[in-house]
């Protein structure tokens, strides 16, 4: 039978075959070959192939299980996807299609889930239940929020935007805060006893003198007093109006001679700097400036929160019904902070200002300061700019009501109480430059009941109220309430003697940038 191939039909075919009738629709017919043939094995092979219900490897899915193709190419048993999803030939997905499950919601109750698409799906049964207890979930954006064991959520621990660095520190007058984990800041907490806030730390020395140096550590006749001294200011009462008697003041009654007593004032102890601000510390201030890309003060600081519960001043006459207070900083006055090299030389002849130290230049004054720059140093330096009504209960003696913040002795042109009339340094009364400036606390004998020196002569200082007419009664009081001017007061190196008394009060707007006004800090006591 070489080269032929032999068919054996059994069972009920064979008969069929028999009678040479067609195999179409045969039932239950066994195939048996037999190859004699030199292509018996090629021929084999074909047949085989074409026979192969799968390719060797492949996967498929059976039901929710996966089936192997052999090496023989037919399909293997399905393998069951255990809490999963067969797609694709392979097991996937979080659990099995129609598989359920229990889910607890804390002490609330249960909610069954269905598996739909090889993930769960919630049947909804824990809706206005609350929440698992210990659960935690963000909250307000800031913040996070944890359930309770009775399955409620708790209060956002970061209920607000944060508005600062956490563990970045301030000064709240001198008082410090420090920035808490949510981005806000703290109860500002007193400084050590002996120690004020400044630039953000607690210090013995205020920040505009630690570098030390000239301007800052230069100061008094010795030349090694600091510059940053501050001296109490006792409290008391005094008359804000006032007036010398026919003598002019020279021959000093008991009660410093005044006549025309008016709008009567009390004023809490504090303390009040005894030097005006000079160039040196102003040069520390522009440096932590920078530009404007570093300090400014925070929202509300620089009040004299030793007054009033925190409140500080009561704003114009003190009343029961209503009263309002001083507002502090507004952080909207921030782009009012401008002290640059050009704006600082406001006059090419007077401008104590320069672009780099320069000696003895660091001793005198600050000048061309705007009433914003004088108070946002004064905050950063641990302080704040005095009332108009603190200023003079310094200058006048309180309830002496002196005529000059030295007594009633005539100034002379000597420059020993007072740096005015351009009389410094040669007592010509001529002007021309800035020359007759004098280094801060040139006139020693000029110093007020306090011992504040330089509060009348050399330059006007910026004190804290609007320029309006005086309210009554008044009692720790300042005019907060806005219009066109801020209050200067204490008399110039320009200006005649009768300028120098204590009563005196000027206004110009607080973006004026003027050569003969500078500005001196308060402190709480």
């Amino acid at each position: 039978m070489s080269g032929r191939r032999a068919w054996l039909i059994t069972g009920a075919a064979a008969a069929t075959a028999a009678g040479c009738s067609s195999l179409v629709g045969i039932d239950d017919v066994t195939l048996w070959q037999s190859d004699a043939g030199p292509d018996a094995a090629a021929e084999g092979a074909s047949e085989s192939s074409v026979d192969a219900a799968c390719t060797p490897g492949a996967t498929q899915c059976s039901g929710n299980g996966v089936q192997t193709c052999g090496d023989g190419g037919s399909w293997g048993s399905p393998s069951a996807c255990v809490d999963q999803t067969c797609v694709s030939g392979a097991c996937t997905g979080m659990c099995a299609p129609g598989q359920t499950n229990a889910l607890a919601c804390g002490n609330c109750g249960t909610d069954t889930q269905t598996c739909s698409g090889g993930a769960w799906q919630s049947g909804g049964s824990c809706a206005g239940q609350g929440c698992a207890p210990d659960a935690m979930q963000a909250c307000n954006t800031y913040g996070t929020q944890s359930c309770s064991t009775s399955c409620a959520w708790g209060s956002c621990s970061c209920a607000s935007a944060p508005v600062c660095v956490p563990g970045a520190t301030t000064c709240s007058a001198v008082d410090l805060q420090t920035c808490d984990p949510c981005g806000q800041w703290g109860a500002a907490v007193p400084c050590p006893s002996g120690k004020t806030c400044g630039g953000g730390v607690c210090t013995a020395t205020p920040p505009s003198c630690q570098p030390g140096g000239r301007g800052m550590t230069d100061c008094g006749s010795a030349g090694d007093e600091s510059c940053c001294t501050s001296l109490e200011v006792t409290a008391g009462t005094f008359d804000r109006t006032y007036d010398l008697g026919p003598d002019g003041g020279v021959a000093v009654p008991a009660d410093g001679g005044a006549i025309d007593k008016a709008d009567p004032a009390s004023v809490s102890a504090f303390r009040l700097d005894k030097y005006e601000v000079t160039v040196g510390r102003f040069r520390q201030f522009v440096a932590a400036w920078n530009g404007g890309a570093g300090y400014t003060p925070m929202q509300s600081s620089g009040k004299h929160t030793h007054l009033n519960g925190g409140l500080g001043l009561a704003d114009g006459p003190n009343v029961d019904a209503g009263q309002t207070y001083e507002p502090g900083w507004s952080t909207g006055d921030d782009g009012n902070i401008a002290p640059t090299n050009t704006n600082l030389a406001c006059d090419a002849s007077y401008a104590t200002w320069t672009d780099s130290p320069a000696g003895v230049r660091e001793d005198l004054p600050i000048n061309c300061v705007n009433w914003w720059e004088a108070y946002a140093f004064c905050i950063w330096d641990g302080g704040f700019l005095p009332s108009e009504c603190e200023w003079e209960y310094a200058a006048a003696g309180g309830s002496q009501q002196r005529e000059y913040p030295w007594g009633a002795t005539p100034p002379g042109t000597t420059s020993q109480y007072a740096i005015y009339g351009c009389f410094f340094p040669s007592g010509s009364g001529t002007c021309s430059n800035l020359s007759s400036i004098a280094p801060v606390g040139s006139a020693p004998q000029g110093a007020g009941a306090s011992g504040q020196l330089d509060l009348a002569g050399n330059v006007w200082e910026w004190t804290l109220d609007y320029y309006a007419a005086y309210a009554d009664p008044c009692t720790d009081c300042a005019d907060v309430t806005s219009s066109a001017s801020r209050v200067f007061r204490g008399g110039g190196f320009l200006i005649d003697a009768a300028g120098l008394i204590p009563s005196n009060r000027y206004g110009t707007p607080p973006a004026s940038r003027i050569y003969g006004i500078g500005f001196r800090c308060a402190r709480t006591p």
